[in-house]
């Protein structure tokens, strides 16, 4: 089993005394039974847990939201579309160990939980502040709206042309950066990020708001 271990660990920005717990981290359950080694899916429950805790306590302390709220708020936070846009923009989806073709053995699902399988490694690894902070620097600051869908609901309400979105690449191939734009109504929008979604979510941001 071989993982570019110093790669990965530059991505996520931790350095793992066991590599061990990092390998065993990125490896499917259908690589794992082909290969007679552990798989993640133990990791994926703790990994769970962790970030469940880590992201109720923050926000406990952070304001007084109600418990109705807090547990929307929390949902939205720890969802697969939010975890695999994670994952999406430190670029580890490439690593993932499975058998066969991707499409036929792991989904949105598996590539989703490579981030609390993540979350598993490092705890295991580093312990509870360790993980903590390599959490909240993703999540705290992250907006779930779909920035996206908004502006072209509003474009399309008001009988307008769907936004034009261009997207580049720069920065390391281990750590690509992406530079979008979003234009429509004679504005542009602009956005940088990890990953082209998440560039081009905030690129549609910013359009939304220059267009209110």
């Amino acid at each position: 089993m071989r993982l570019p271990i110093a790669e990965i660990e530059e991505k996520i920005g931790y350095e793992f005394k066991d590599k061990n717990l990092l390998k065993q981290a990125f490896v499917h359950s259908s690589y794992g039974r082909m290969k007679g080694i552990d798989d993640n899916e133990r990791m994926e429950y703790l990994g769970d847990a962790v970030l469940q805790l880590v992201v109720t306590e923050w926000q406990y302390l952070r304001d007084g939201s109600d418990e109705g709220k807090m547990t929307s708020d929390r949902q939205k936070l720890v969802c697969e579309e939010t975890l695999l846009a994670e994952v999406e923009e430190l670029g580890l989806e490439k690593y993932l160990l499975y058998a066969g073709k991707l499409s036929q053995n792991v989904g949105k699902k598996a590539v989703s939980s490579l981030f609390e399988t993540l979350v598993a490694a490092i705890y295991l690894d580093g312990g509870y502040d360790v993980v903590k902070k390599f959490i909240l620097e993703r999540m705290s600051d992250r907006d779930t709206t779909n920035y996206k869908g908004v502006l072209q609901e509003f474009l399309q309400g008001k009988g307008e042309s769907l936004p034009v979105y261009e997207t580049v690449k720069y920065g390391s191939d281990n750590a690509p950066l992406y530079k979008a734009t979003a234009k429509a109504l004679g504005l542009v929008g602009k956005g940088e990020g990890r990953s082209k979604k998440s560039a081009e979510q905030l690129a549609a941001k910013d359009l939304i708001e220059q267009l209110s």
